[in-house]
């Protein structure tokens, strides 16, 4: 939106009395009207002045010949006031890609004798669906539009003072205190998302501290390029001083070193990029959910065992519990079965090469009402498959097995037949062949674990057969070495095949009505048409289908029309949601 020629709309204001505005609806007077000293053509000061631009018929050439019924209009090609010019800079600094303000609070009271602000009559917009338009806007468009007139500064000064989410992504070589000079405007904020593309230190955390006082949710996300210089006494203090913080997300903790938390407030921490702890105390008896990320190298330190047995003794609430580490082991499993998690529901434990059969045995001892169940790193085989099959059947309906090397087919196929409530499951790099090139870091996302497929024994080209009534989501990217494809799942939405490179298109078979995506990344032409080719069938077949009936003398169906048949209502819903939503084959 271009705000600088905003100022010609005539606000309506009693007697004239703000004098912010460029152009008013002035009344007729009986003293004698001080005429402007501009020149109402180019705006240059009149005095010594011979305008060059003739007369328009929507510019006034002087104040005295001003109508009482209509408003006067300013030439566009006036500059703008000093005011604006002030807050380019803000403006500049506050123009980001994906910013974003969101003021969630309930509406603001307003009196009566602001709606002249804005005007009433025709033409004029009151202040309540002004509001309603700015509080739309980005924070480099709220800016900009409080620099139009006095109204709208009025207005978008509201706004900040209601805001209560605020997104902001921060550009490189910024100053800490431009992140503090915006949070400063709005002081009821209780979210914050920092996207910062520049290095953070403890001057950040200050001023995210000193702004906002009664802060409940906070994420920072950080660039390839920026460093995240937080301590891990930096993050204690500001986690201690926040009493109201409920959630905390943070990228980049490579520096922490070791950290002490204590809050009786904080129910979420997701903690990620973590190397060579020393220690990792947590005191948070609300805590419900953790995500600890470590870095991928193999020279990390940090001792998982005490920290998961720390975990359950000062965390008894943990209901999610994700740690993805090279260094998880069996006896980190042990650990975190011996801390008796009773509401424990989501577990993934990624990465961890020592885990096997026995891991999976202490878990389904001690926790035998998971939801969701993350193994994918791990060594576990089709044993381990069977045995989670046995104690969560009723559960569990989320499974994750991406880069297990030892896992078949064949176990794939019991886990689907066995977890009749499964919607999610995902096998990438299960099943791969031997003698093609492995995936790229983009898909399998670790160079370290393709080295674990070096010593796999499974045969070559495998069939995977799936029906299931309720999957929702299938993922086989990199799975080389399957060579047929039957799937029977009628709710089922997306697919994932990339890198399926061995996929024989006259193998594969998709009887998936309610598919919406399927990804074809790295698979060959062929298949990718054979695929195509399925679906619009699919597609074609659903839109198509109409009920059919007998002849009066019984001689021969004949299909009817739609409007004819007198089917339910929930079906011909259905049946219009199914052929509304066309799938697409997604290729790179």
């Amino acid at each position: 939106m271009h705000f600088e020629n905003q100022p010609h709309i005539p606000p309506s204001t009693p007697g004239g009395s703000t004098a912010s505005f460029t152009s008013l609806d002035i009344p007729h007077r009986v003293k004698k009207q001080r005429g402007s000293y501009n020149c109402g053509r180019c705006g240059l000061p009149k005095k010594g002045h011979v305008c060059h631009l003739p007369p328009t018929p929507g510019t006034t050439t002087t104040p005295t010949q001003t109508p009482t019924d209509s408003s006067v209009s300013v030439s566009t090609s006036r500059p703008p006031p000093p005011p604006r010019q002030q807050c380019s800079n803000l403006r500049r600094a506050l123009s980001f890609d994906d910013s974003d303000l969101r003021c969630d609070s309930p509406e603001v009271e307003i009196d009566e004798s602001e709606l002249d602000l804005f005007g009433s009559g025709c033409g004029k917009l009151p202040v309540s669906c002004m509001w309603e338009i700015l509080r739309r806007l980005p924070p480099a468009g709220l800016v900009a539009a409080g620099s139009v007139c006095k109204g709208w500064r009025e207005t978008t000064k509201r706004l900040w003072r209601a805001a209560e989410e605020l997104r902001l992504r921060v550009p490189p070589r910024s100053q800490p205190g431009f992140v503090g000079s915006v949070l400063q405007k709005c002081p009821g904020l209780s979210r914050l998302n920092l996207r910062l593309e520049s290095d953070v230190d403890s001057t950040m955390f200050a001023c995210i501290a000193f702004s906002c006082p009664n802060l409940e949710v906070m994420e920072i996300s950080t660039s390839e390029a920026a460093v995240n210089r937080i301590t891990g006494d930096e993050l204690g203090r500001f986690v201690a001083d926040k009493r109201c913080l409920t959630s905390l997300k943070m990228e980049g903790c490579s520096n922490l070193g070791g950290f002490v938390l204590c809050s009786s407030s904080l129910s979420t921490l997701w903690l990620s990029d973590l190397h060579c702890l020393s220690k990792m105390v947590f005191n948070c008896p609300n805590l419900r959910e953790i995500s600890l990320d470590f870095s991928r190298q193999e020279n990390d330190s940090t001792d998982l065992i005490a920290m998961v047995d720390g975990l359950g003794r000062s965390c008894p609430r943990l209901q999610n519990v994700h740690v993805a580490s090279v260094r998880l082991s069996h006896a980190a499993v042990l650990a975190l079965t011996a801390a008796n998690l009773r509401g424990l529901r989501m577990l993934s434990l990624v990465l961890g090469t020592e885990i096997t059969d026995a891991s999976v045995v202490a878990i389904s001892q001690s926790y035998s009402k998971l939801e969701l169940l993350d193994l994918s790193g791990s060594s576990i085989s089709d044993s381990g498959i069977g045995m989670i099959c046995n104690v969560f059947p009723g559960t569990l309906s989320r499974l994750l097995l991406a880069l297990c090397p030892n896992i078949t087919s064949s176990g794939i196929q019991f886990a689907t037949a066995q977890l009749p409530l499964l919607e999610l499951m995902d096998c990438g790099m299960t099943i791969c062949d031997l003698s093609s090139p492995y995936p790229t870091c983009d898909e399998s996302g670790d160079f370290e674990l393709q080295t674990t497929f070096k010593n796999k024994l499974h045969l070559i080209y495998q069939k995977l057969i799936i029906k299931h009534n309720r999957l929702k989501k299938l993922s086989l990217w990199g799975c080389s070495g399957l060579d047929a494809l039957y799937l029977n799942c009628p709710e089922l939405v997306d697919l994932n095949l990339n890198s399926c490179k061995n996929l024989h298109p006259e193998r594969v078979l998709l009887q998936c009505p309610s598919l919406e995506s399927v990804h074809a990344s790295g698979c060959h032409n062929l298949l990718i048409e054979a695929i195509q080719s399925q679906v619009s069938n699919n597609f074609a077949a659903m839109e198509n289908q109409f009920p059919n009936k007998r002849l009066a003398d019984g001689s021969k169906r004949v299909r009817v029309p739609q409007f004819m048949s007198q089917q339910p209502c929930d079906e011909d819903k259905k049946r219009r949601r199914i052929a509304s939503r066309p799938c697409n084959v997604l290729v790179d």
